[in-house]
């Protein structure tokens, strides 16, 4: 199974289940797609946009449920970035889990990643 990650803070994941879809963060709102990285991708994501942010969840979304609506594109350096311009249907999350900080201040992905 193929996963992308989107790194979210817990009350806004928690909105999403409430609703049963997440429809995207602020971000994604503003720029008209669901942001999301790859397993290489979550690190450098998470310093540069969620640097010294405690209370995120990682969540964990299986591919092959998204169909047409995902869209691999250039971002930062020109590598591809996985976009998902549709709402996100719950069904095709497979974990949600804490992402802690570090005693560094960086966040520690130890045992999330597949």
């Amino acid at each position: 199974m193929s996963r992308i990650y989107k790194i979210i803070s817990a009350p806004e994941w928690r909105a999403a289940e409430a609703a049963g879809v997440f429809h995207g963060a602020e971000i994604d709102l503003t720029d008209g797609y669901i942001h999301f990285s790859t397993a290489e991708q979550t690190r450098e994501t998470a310093a540069k946009h969620f640097a010294g942010q405690s209370d995120l969840l990682l969540v964990a979304v299986d591919v092959a449920h998204l169909g047409d609506a995902l869209k691999w594109e250039a971002s930062r350096g020109g590598a591809l970035f996985p976009h998902l311009y549709a709402p996100l249907s719950l069904n095709a999350v497979t974990s949600v889990a804490p992402l802690p900080l570090a005693a560094d201040g960086a966040h520690n992905f130890d045992g999330l990643l597949a």
